[in-house]
C-alpha cells in the first residue's frame, strides 16, 4: 500500500462525526472496600515475592495475609452495620456488584473461613526440620521436577513456595465477588480469577508430589470444560434477553420488556436460547458445587491437593459457588421456577444418595471426606429448592456451618503422620483414641457434626434447610435427605469406632504436635459447631434478616 493510501485512510477517520463524550465510570469504592482489600494485598504479595529477601518472605506474607482478610472482615460487618444487608442495599460498581444481605453473609463467612484456613497453609511444625530448616506442606520449589537434583538442591537450601499466600488472596477476591455478581460477565471473570489460583494450589504439595499435579492438572481440564459449558451458555442467554444484566434477563423472562434492540428482534424471547443457556450456566455451577454429575473431580482432586488447600477449597469454594446458584436461581431465574425445579430435584436427590452411599466404600480419610462434601452439597440443594426466603436463610446458616467443620477436620487430618507424610489409610487411624485421645476426641465432634448428631452446627443446618424445604412443598426431599443422612451417619460413626474401639498397630501413625497457629485453627472449629449446635438461634435470626436479594 502506498504511503499516500495509508495517508488517507488516517485523514479519513479523523473527519468522522466525534461520538458523545465516554461516561466516566461510577465506583462506589466504600462499598467494594472488602474486594479491594483483600486484591490490593495479593498485589503487595506478588511484589513481597520479587524485593523481600527470601527468609523474610514467609513472616512478611503470613502478616500481609491475615492483616488483610481480619480488614476485609471488619469492611464487611462495617457496611452490614451501616445497613448495606437490609434497608440501604444497592447495586454497586455500574450495574456489576450487588450490596446486599446474601452477599455480605457468604463474604464475611468466606473471609472468616479463609482467616482459619491461611494459619493451616502456614503450619511448619508437623515435619521434622530438613536441614536445619523448618518445613511446611508445599514444595520447596515448585517449578522443580519431582525427585530431581533441582528439587534437592532446593530442600537443602531452605527454600519455602511463599507465592501460596498470595495465590490464596486472589482465589478469594474471585470468591468474594463471585456471590455478589450482578452481571453474567462479572460471574464468569469473578469465577476465573478464584479457579485459577486453585488449579495451581492443588499441585504445590511438598509429599506425593506426582499425585499432586495429577490432581491439579485433572481439576485444570475438567475446571476448564465447565467454565465453556458456563460462557457457551452466557453467549445463549445473552442472545435471548440482549443483555447479561441479571434484572434485565429476568425483566425478559417475565415479559416485563418494551424496548427491544432493533439486532437482537429475532431472538429475543426465543424460549430455547434460555433453556439451554440457562441450563449450562447451572451446569458450571454445579460442577463448582461438586454435585452429581458433575462432582467427579471431587474425590481425587481433594486426596491428591495438599490438605490446608483441600480444606480451604472444600468450605470457601462452596461458600461462593451456592451464593452464586441462589442469586442465579432467586434474582434470574424466578419466572422459570416450573422448569428448573424439577431437574433440580433430580439433582439433589442422586447427589445426597449418591456421595453417601459411595462414601461407604472409601478406604481413604481425604476421599471419605470428599464424598461426604457431595452428600452435603445435596442437603444444601434442598434449601436451595424451597424458592422461600426461608430457603435462603437456611442454605446461608448451613454454609456458615459446614465451612468451619470442614476446615477444622482438614486441620486433624495434617496432624495424624507417618514416615511417608500425612497417613491418610482409614486402618492407619485405628486405635488414634488410645494413642491420642484429645486429637480424636475433636476428629470426632466434627464427624458427628458432619453427621447431624444434636447439639452440634451439623444438626441445626440440616434441620434449618429440611424445615424451609418441607414449607416449600418438597417434603419428598426431605424424606430422601433424612435416609442418606442415616446412610451417612454409618461411615461417620465406624471412623470414631475405629479410632476409639480398635487395637492400635505397634508400627501406626503418630500424632504431631503442632504450633499454635493450627490449634487456632482446630480450636475455632471445634467452638463454632459447639456454638452453632447449642446457640443457634441469634445466627439463624442474622441468616434471616440477610436473606432478602437486591435487583
Amino acid at each position: 500500500m502506498s504511503a499516500t493510501a495509508v495517508h488517507s485512510l488516517w485523514t479519513t477517520a479523523t473527519e468522522v462525526e466525534p461520538l458523545g463524550k465516554i461516561p466516566t465510570p461510577h465506583i462506589e469504592y466504600a462499598q467494594l472496600a472488602p474486594v479491594l482489600i483483600v486484591v490490593g494485598a495479593a498485589v503487595l504479595g506478588i511484589l513481597v515475592e520479587a524485593f523481600v529477601p527470601r527468609r523474610a518472605r514467609y513472616y512478611t506474607q503470613l502478616f500481609l495475609t491475615t492483616v488483610a482478610l481480619a480488614a476485609a472482615f471488619a469492611a464487611v460487618v462495617g457496611l452490614a452495620a451501616g445497613g448495606y444487608g437490609t434497608t440501604e442495599k444497592q447495586i454497586a460498581a455500574m450495574g456489576a456488584i450487588a450490596v446486599d444481605g446474601p452477599a455480605l453473609f457468604l463474604q464475611g463467612t468466606i473471609l472468616l473461613a479463609s482467616l482459619v484456613s491461611v494459619f493451616t497453609f502456614a503450619e511448619r511444625r508437623l515435619d521434622p526440620a530438613a536441614h536445619g530448616n523448618r518445613i511446611d506442606s508445599f514444595a520447596a520449589e515448585a517449578a522443580a521436577v519431582p525427585g530431581s537434583e533441582h528439587e534437592k538442591a532446593a530442600v537443602k537450601a531452605g527454600f519455602t513456595t511463599t507465592e501460596v499466600f498470595p495465590l490464596v488472596l486472589f482465589a478469594i477476591t474471585g470468591m468474594l465477588v463471585f456471590p455478589a455478581a450482578n452481571d453474567l460477565l462479572t460471574l464468569f471473570i469473578a469465577l476465573e480469577v478464584f479457579s485459577l489460583p486453585l488449579y495451581l494450589l492443588c499441585a504445590v504439595a511438598r509429599r506425593k508430589r506426582l499425585m499432586s499435579q495429577e490432581a491439579a492438572v485433572k481439576y485444570f481440564l475438567l475446571g476448564a470444560f465447565s467454565s465453556a459449558f458456563l460462557l457457551f451458555g452466557i453467549a445463549l442467554v445473552y442472545g435471548y434477553a440482549g443483555s447479561v444484566s441479571y434484572a434485565r434477563i429476568a425483566d425478559v423472562v417475565e415479559g416485563n420488556v418494551r424496548t427491544i434492540d432493533p439486532a437482537l428482534a429475532d431472538t429475543m424471547g426465543n424460549d430455547a436460547l434460555l433453556l439451554i443457556g440457562g441450563a449450562l450456566i447451572l451446569m458450571g455451577l454445579l460442577f463448582k458445587v461438586g454435585a452429581v454429575p458433575f462432582h467427579m473431580w471431587t474425590p481425587d482432586v481433594y486426596q491428591g491437593a495438599p490438605t490446608p488447600v483441600t480444606g480451604f477449597m472444600a468450605a470457601a469454594t462452596k461458600v461462593a459457588a451456592f451464593g452464586a446458584l441462589l442469586r442465579l436461581l432467586y434474582v434470574v431465574l424466578p419466572g422459570l421456577a416450573w422448569d428448573w425445579q424439577p431437574v433440580m430435584w433430580a439433582i439433589a436427590i442422586v447427589t445426597m444418595l449418591g456421595g453417601a452411599i459411595v462414601a461407604i466404600t472409601q478406604t481413604d480419610i481425604k476421599r471419605l471426606l470428599a464424598y461426604s462434601s457431595i452428600a452435603h452439597a445435596g442437603f444444601i440443594l434442598a434449601g436451595v429448592i424451597a424458592t422461600t426466603p426461608e430457603g435462603i436463610s437456611s442454605v446461608l446458616f448451613y454454609l456458615l456451618a459446614y465451612s468451619f467443620v470442614t476446615i477444622g477436620a482438614f486441620a486433624v487430618v495434617t496432624l495424624v503422620r507417618d514416615a511417608g507424610g500425612e497417613a491418610t489409610h482409614l486402618s492407619k487411624w485405628a486405635g488414634l483414641g488410645r494413642r491420642s485421645p484429645l486429637v480424636a476426641a475433636v476428629f470426632a465432634v466434627f464427624l458427628l457434626a458432619f453427621a447431624g448428631i444434636p447439639l452440634t452446627s451439623g444438626f441445626a443446618g440440616k434441620f434449618a434447610v429440611f424445615k424451609a424445604a418441607a414449607e416449600g412443598g418438597a417434603g419428598a426431599l426431605v424424606v430422601v435427605g433424612v435416609i442418606s443422612s442415616a446412610i451417612a451417619a454409618f461411615f461417620y460413626i465406624r471412623v470414631i469406632v475405629l479410632m476409639f474401639f480398635s487395637e492400635p498397630k505397634p508400627e501406626g501413625p503418630t500424632v504431631a504436635v503442632p504450633s499454635p497457629l493450627t490449634m487456632t485453627t482446630i480450636g475455632v472449629g471445634v467452638a463454632v459447631t459447639l456454638v452453632l449446635g447449642l446457640a443457634p438461634q441469634y445466627f439463624l435470626d442474622l441468616a434471616s434478616q440477610a436473606g432478602v436479594f437486591v435487583r
